[in-house]
């Protein structure tokens, strides 16, 4: 590619959702971002297989948006090419019984990729800073707490800590983080709202929730700004790609994955001396058949 959307979209420094487009400005038309996609989830296939057959690390893909942002769609065209059988998407609700039982980040460990393969969260541990900032009487929930009044400046520095804490320790144990925000407008949300209900087909996709927190959308930008900032580290980079444009996203997208696993330094299995002799004598025998 001659763009660099890694570069361009990573988070380095102080981060302003403000001062953040929300549509893609640069050169790239539609039908090429269209092509380039098509090129690129060959790649990505190929990557996907190496990572798989070297076995010694995994990649862990973060995302997280506003409803209507594109995650969803963005999982389907991106990763519509690789093996099924080296990825694994998990999306998380609002947790279970069983999950307010332990602590927050305890169901996200059981979702983890194993090594060989790509973890995909569409939304995740971050829902703890952010949909939780937004309403803090969840936490409560956790039963850990007595009242909201225990959800002070010292509560959620707390969780920021363990979030980069949980992240390092995965870098540090061969999984590679790499976490996107889709940053949809406030205009753009509505104009896809309006479409879930206009057009039958999709109005499956529409609930009467998604309202109230549309209410709070620039509550929900201030916890994304903070949280960004918080978390963004070399071993776990955050990157915020404007969404207004899904095709432009999911173009973004797919090249950031594509340089981090390129990045990991993936190599195929080499056999021993011994295996490679117990090979030749495998094919003697096949072609004497």
């Amino acid at each position: 590619m001659d763009t660099n959307f890694s570069d361009d979209f990573e988070v380095k420094g102080k981060f302003s959702i403000k001062k953040t487009s929300t549509k893609y400005k640069g050169k790239l038309t539609k039908e090429e971002g269209k092509q380039l996609l098509i090129q690129e989830k060959e790649k990505l296939r190929e990557l996907q297989e190496k990572l798989y057959a070297d076995g010694s690390q995994s990649l862990l893909v973060v995302l997280q948006a506003m409803d209507a942002a594109g995650k969803d769609s963005l999982v389907e065209h991106v990763f519509g090419g690789v093996n099924p059988q080296g990825c694994h998407v998990t999306s998380f609700k609002t947790p279970s019984s069983k999950e307010y039982s332990h602590d927050f980040l305890w169901r996200h460990y059981l979702a983890l990729p194993q090594k060989g393969m790509i973890g995909i969260f569409n939304r995740s541990h971050y829902e703890s800073v952010l949909v939780c900032k937004v309403h803090p009487e969840y936490n409560l929930s956790e039963k850990t707490w007595d009242s909201v009044k225990d959800f002070d400046d010292k509560f959620w520095e707390n969780r920021y800590e363990s979030i980069r804490n949980f992240e390092k320790h995965l870098s540090q144990n061969g999984t590679t983080v790499v976490k996107i925000f889709l940053n949809v407008s406030k205009d753009e949300q509505k104009k896809r709202f309006l479409d879930r209900i206009n057009e039958q087909e999709k109005n499956w996709k529409f609930s009467l929730g998604d309202l109230p927190e549309r209410a709070l959308f620039d509550e929900y930008m201030k916890c994304y700004e903070t949280a960004i900032n918080e978390t963004s580290k070399d071993h776990a980079p955050w990157y915020v790609l404007p969404a207004d444009d899904k095709w432009f996203a999911r173009v973004a997208a797919i090249q950031i994955i594509i340089d981090t696993l390129e990045k990991m330094n993936l190599k195929y299995p080499k056999l021993s001396k011994k295996d490679r002799l117990e090979l030749q004598e495998a094919k003697k025998q096949l072609e004497s058949e």
